[in-house]
């Protein structure tokens, strides 16, 4: 974090004169629609001399991070998006990326450190509730009104009651309603070029794959494997999580929330790792596939794939990429929904943004998120890149066109970072031309909804971090090379994971998990 603090006090002190004429049009409005282009630094005079206003005297450089990859053009948005924030709240952002790469041990590294982050992306399934317990993440509540008033206003408290824990509110809702199943994209074209059923089930699901791998000679798990492969079981056996998504511990269904087991010990999962075994051994992906770093929707693009887990908001962006490249290929979408016939909304912390607890200015952040959230300039900027190369004006205001007409793909790819934080409906736009089968599928969802009971039950796993430690070890170690069949002998691997998980003390961790769950589902009054 570089800031200039004593330059830019030297300065304010210097342009509070001229300055003043200006500040009736800039510190009127925080957080509204920017309508203040040509005030300049006007508000940092009118804020000094009115308390009840943010003061923004001090120019700062706030550090944000954000999961995943950035794009190639990050630079050049991030300095457009400066230009606007230094006009605005005398502030800049200095914008980071954890990567997809082993993206969790560097979320969590950066909130216990101690590294200094005024915003950062917090989630449900980042472990907001988790971290938010621990102390992660800073309490906002009496700043919102004030730093943040558009937001503080707009968000309904059933929302806000989301990312309250024992009466501090740890971040800010994204908001936006929607539902995040996953599921699989395919080579629909293929499947009918094949003649295999239509996708509906695991049965209809190997045929497409084996018609794959014999007669197009594609290998259809393409690329990185494993989650395509995990999704895939515990889906179509509805297993429902409370340690992380891949831990052994969980319920035996969304319908038996405290029906809590090893699902290592049972025959559905050795029956799972033995036909593993033999979709391995036919070619549905490769041997390095745990190894490897290529991700399976690329091989899809190249035709070198068939199958790619998304959920259908990625899916959609996906299928719209693929059209907006005038690829020769059709999309299917298979959502794993279908298998048990059910689907639940997402929490409105499913995506949000928090202050850490180590932010050296908070109030500014809020200031901040505030704009990204309310303000079209700046959302559309961050969200949709710059207009004119990544994205044009489409045919009203709730549609653009991607790419921009003369800008090719191949060379300016489509900016999708991970703006889900800083969702708002009223601000949101849809491509024109873009795939139809989301608002399908949407509707699919709400007629199968049930609500979201699972999702905010949160453990401290402090009187069993050892076992907790362990278990994960052992997952690693075992559980993804038996996942996608990669072992010589499975009996012989699964005999051995099985002890040594026993002597790891999952035992003790499964009753642990099932004690506390069934306190909170209790408190819930959940059955």
């Amino acid at each position: 974090m570089k800031r200039n603090r004593g330059t830019w006090l030297k300065l304010s002190m210097v342009l509070t004169l001229a300055v003043t004429l200006l500040a009736g049009c800039s510190g009127s409005n925080e957080g509204a629609q920017g309508n203040n282009a040509n005030a300049g630094n006007g508000s940092t005079t009118a804020n000094q001399q009115d308390p009840s206003k943010p003061d923004t005297s001090e120019k700062v450089e706030l550090v944000w991070y954000l999961v995943g990859d950035a794009h190639k053009d990050q630079e050049q948005i991030v300095a457009e998006w400066n230009k606007m924030l230094e006009k605005d709240l005398n502030t800049t952002v200095k914008l980071n990326f954890t990567t997809w790469n082993d993206w969790a041990t560097k979320y969590n590294l950066l909130l216990t450190s101690g590294e200094k982050v005024d915003m950062m992306f917090a989630s449900q399934w980042a472990d907001f509730y988790r971290l938010a317990k621990q102390g992660a993440f800073l309490d906002v509540k009496d700043m919102l009104p004030k730093y943040a008033p558009d937001t503080w206003n707009q968000i309904p408290k059933e929302n806000w009651a989301d990312v309250t824990i024992d009466g501090k509110i740890l971040a800010i809702p994204s908001t936006y309603n929607e539902y995040a199943p996953d599921g699989w994209v395919y080579r629909e074209d293929w499947r009918k070029e094949l003649g295999t059923p239509e996708i509906k089930d695991l049965a209809s699901i190997e045929a497409y794959l084996d018609a794959v791998k014999t007669k197009k000679n594609v290998t259809p798990i393409n690329g990185i494997a494993f989650d395509n492969v995990f999704k895939l079981f515990r889906f179509s056996h509805d297993y429902q999580p409370y340690i992380n998504e891949f831990s052994p511990i969980a319920s035996t269904s969304y319908d038996n929330p405290r029906d809590i087991i090893n699902y290592v010990e049972t025959p559905e999962y050795e029956a799972w790792v033995k036909k593993m075994k033999d979709w391995q051994q036919k070619g549905y992906w490769t041997s390095n596939s745990l190894s490897s770093k290529q991700e399976a929707g690329d091989l899809i693009k190249t035709g070198q794939g068939a199958v790619y887990w998304r959920n259908p908001s990625a899916a959609g962006g996906f299928i719209n990429e693929i059209k907006a490249k005038k690829l020769n290929m059709e999309i299917g979408y298979f959502p794993f929904t279908r298998f048990h016939n059910y689907a639940v909304p997402t929490l409105s912390i499913t995506n949000g943004m928090a202050i850490p607890k180590n932010a050296a200015n908070p109030e500014r952040a809020l200031m901040v998120l505030d704009k990204l959230r309310n303000d079209p300039k700046y959302f559309n900027l961050m969200t949709y890149g710059i207009e004119g190369r990544h994205w044009a004006k489409g045919k009203d205001e709730k549609h653009i066109v991607v790419p921009a007409p003369g800008v090719d793909l191949n060379e300016v790819p489509r900016y999708d970072i991970a703006s889900w934080g800083w969702r708002f409906e009223p601000n949101m736009k849809k491509e024109d031309g873009g795939w139809e089968g989301l608002d399908k599928l949407n509707e699919e969802f709400k007629a199968i909804s049930r609500p979201n009971t699972l999702s905010s039950i949160t453990l401290d796993f402090e009187p069993v971090s050892a076992e907790l430690a362990a278990v994960n070890q052992l997952v690693e170690q075992y559980g993804r090379p038996l996942m996608l069949g990669l072992v010589k002998d499975v009996d012989q691997k699964l005999k051995e994971y099985r002890e040594k998980l026993k002597a790891a003390g999952i035992d003790k961790l499964k009753e642990y998990v099932k004690t506390e769950v069934d306190k909170q589902l209790t408190a819930k009054g959940v059955q």
